[in-house]
């Protein structure tokens, strides 16, 4: 199983997300946007699959 984890991509969308309001670039502030769903995304997903996994065991064992 990947073990990846979204908190990079969310902490560096926010980053992003509040530099292009401080900059007033749209652009920017979309990327961050982006970036940050894309971890919450990521860590949703991750959740998902550990509930699956946690369940088939349960009904193996």
């Amino acid at each position: 199983m990947n073990k990846e984890s979204g908190l990079k991509d969310k902490v560096i969308g926010k980053i992003k997300e509040v530099e292009g309001k401080v900059t007033k670039d749209k652009l920017r502030e979309a990327e961050g946007k982006a970036q940050k769903k894309k971890g919450e995304v990521v860590d949703r997903v991750n959740e998902i699959k550990k509930n699956a996994e946690e369940k088939i065991s349960n009904e193996v064992t």
